[in-house]
Formats: structure tokens, sequence, C-alpha cells
């Protein structure tokens, strides 16, 4: 067998990478996440406060090393449908409302960068909406854990 470095294959071959039949909305976002996990570290931009663009505008919106840009480098996110790093494509292809979008996104909502971690954590949360279902039943139960002992004071 003959040893040939990947940049000799890809001029001998159409190399493609293998996905999914069909990724489910919780999958791509979830490997955004993990794309964005990859440099924690990474600021990246914001889209400049999308809320003050006309309507017909918004999605047209990108900007250069945004979550956007780094979702739309991933190949097997672009091989699954991805179709630019516009926020329009974005929101019809990870299925976000105007108003994921705008939280995640916007510079009003983040400042003019973002950690690539903490955009992560935020799409985590879009994904797995059930988290912080729970976590508000965490927080009703300590204020009635906390607030028992106050309640059997005043009326017991």
């Amino acid at each position: 067998m003959e040893y040939k470095p990947v940049e000799q294959l890809r001029n001998l071959a159409d190399l493609t990478v293998a996905v999914p039949a069909c990724l489910t909305r919780r999958e791509r976002l979830d490997r955004w996440a993990e794309v964005l996990e990859r440099k924690p570290e990474a600021r990246l931009r914001s889209l400049g406060e999308i809320e003050f663009h006309p309507r017909e505008e918004r999605p047209l919106l990108r900007a250069d090393d945004s979550p956007l840009t780094v979702a739309f480098a991933d190949p097997v996110l672009r091989a699954a449908g991805l179709r630019s790093d516009m926020l329009g494509d974005a929101m019809l292809f990870f299925d976000l409302s105007e108003r994921q979008a705008h939280r995640l996104l916007c510079s009003c909502m983040n400042g003019w960068s973002i950690s690539a971690d903490r955009a992560a954590t935020q799409i985590r949360r879009i994904a797995n909406p059930d988290l912080r279902l729970r976590a508000a039943a965490w927080s009703a139960g300590a204020v009635a854990v906390a607030g028992a002992p106050a309640l059997l004071y005043l009326f017991g």
C-alpha cells in the first residue's frame, strides 16, 4: 500500500464528509455548540443591533468571525444544508425564532463580541429547553423550602 498525504488525495478524488441523512434540530444545534467549544476562548463578533435593521434586510446580516461563520465553516453543517453564514439562512437551518436569534447573536445582548464558550452554552439552552424548566423548578423549590419556616411562624 502506498502512503499519500491528504492534499494529494484531494486532487485524485472528490472527498466528502459523511453526514447522517437528516439531522434533527437538536443534532444541528448540538453540532454547532460542539464546533464552538473546540476553541472556547475565541472572541466572536456579534451582529450589530439586529432590531434596528429593516425587517427585509435582517436575513442578509452577517459578520466576519461570528458564531455564524464558525457554523458555516463546519463541513458537517454545510453538508447537512447550512447555505451561508447569513442570519436568515442560519435561522432557517437551525430553526431559530427571531427572539432566539436576537438573544444569541445581537450586539445589544452580548456586546460587540462573545466568547465561543458562552455562545455554545446559549445554543445548548436553545437545543435543550428542558434544562431551563428544571432550573426554574429547582428555584421554585428552593424558595418554597426557604419560605416554609417563615410561613409556619406567621400562620402556625
